[in-house]
């Protein structure tokens, strides 16, 4: 009976990939713009639930991760001329540095104190990207931004290759970070995230382990923000700013954390209702904020924690002792 329960829970994600390999050829241009902005913001979203879902540590500051792997495509590719290879590769580690930094300052709070922490230093990274005119280009930002030149078949300037070179992207974290959190090494996060007393009880260094998922997941959003900058043409503060920081928060929340496709579904929820409803009123961010209310109040674990307690039913109700 315990068989047929994993392999039908598989069903779903793998008929939404089908979906996302097989669609875009056949959907307008508006509509392959959203599913490229939303595998991208998948990205980030999957690594702030490295920090949200398995550690339990909510940030307010995870766009200045993003914002510094965008950054990095934007100097070095319009100054610099440097091919996509060295450019992923000084986004990530900039954004592992970063995190690196950061973890130090704000890992040494918990709860609500994290969570400032992390939007003081959020704000920092904003600051700098909005002052530092002679390599940001300040409030201008940097534009011009040129698609990536690879030895492929096709011109990624094109909507639907990039398309495609975004999801491969996504998939290629989707990946990496499903072996990380399956690993010994992420059921110590969830056993962190229950009970740091009992961790160090059996010998982890509760502190390290934080801190290594920290900087991991700031290196997986530099990634994210690599792909948003070669996609966007343009990098500005606008990257960095807290408002980015919470989009992602309400697409972890809303989809599901500790689920990794939960976030991947509420990144492509969020885009959608941030392009669509914004058509027809300036108060999205409204209708925004009672989507995550809604999603706290009635659905708790996100969209797809609700939708698997729908599926297994109802708990079976505890057995009367017999007289």
């Amino acid at each position: 009976m315990s068989g047929p329960a994993p392999a039908r829970r598989l069903l779903v994600p793998l008929g939404v990939l089908v979906l996302l390999l097989a669609a875009p050829p056949f959907v307008s241009s508006y509509v392959l713009t959203l599913l490229t902005q939303s595998v991208i913001y998948a990205i980030v979203a999957m690594s702030l639930d490295l920090l949200l879902g398995y550690l339990g540590l909510a940030s307010l500051g995870h766009a200045a991760y993003m914002g510094v792997g965008a950054y990095s495509v934007g100097i070095l590719a319009t100054r610099h001329g440097a091919g996509f290879g060295t450019i992923l590769a000084v986004g990530v580690v900039l954004a592992l540095a970063l995190a690196a930094v950061f973890g130090l300052l704000a890992l040494r709070a918990t709860g609500v104190y994290f969570l400032m922490i992390t939007l003081a230093l959020g704000m920092v990274g904003w600051g700098l990207a909005y002052r530092w005119n002679s390599l940001t280009g300040g409030d201008n930002g940097i534009s011009g931004v040129p698609r990536p030149a690879l030895p492929l078949p096709w011109s990624l300037g094109e909507a639907l290759p990039f398309y495609y070179f975004a999801l491969a992207g996504f998939l290629l974290s989707l990946g990496g970070l499903w072996v990380i959190v399956h690993s010994p090494f992420g059921k110590s996060l969830v056993g962190i995230r229950e009970s740091e007393t009992r961790m160090r009880t059996l010998g982890y260094h509760v502190w390290l382990h934080k801190y290594v998922g920290f900087v991991i997941a700031g290196g997986v959003a530099g990634a994210g923000g690599v792909l948003w900058a070669y996609y966007n043409g343009f990098v500005s503060p606008a990257d960095l700013e807290l408002g980015t920081s919470v989009e992602v928060l309400l697409m972890v929340a809303l989809g599901g954390r500790g689920t990794l496709l939960g976030p991947a579904l509420g990144a492509g929820i969020i885009v959608l209702l941030k392009n669509l409803v914004s058509v027809y009123t300036h108060r999205w961010l409204l209708i925004l904020g009672a989507a995550y209310i809604g999603t706290i109040v009635y659905a708790p674990e996100g969209i797809v924690g609700a939708v698997r307690r729908l599926a297994e039913g109802p708990a079976p109700a505890p057995a009367r002792p017999e007289a």
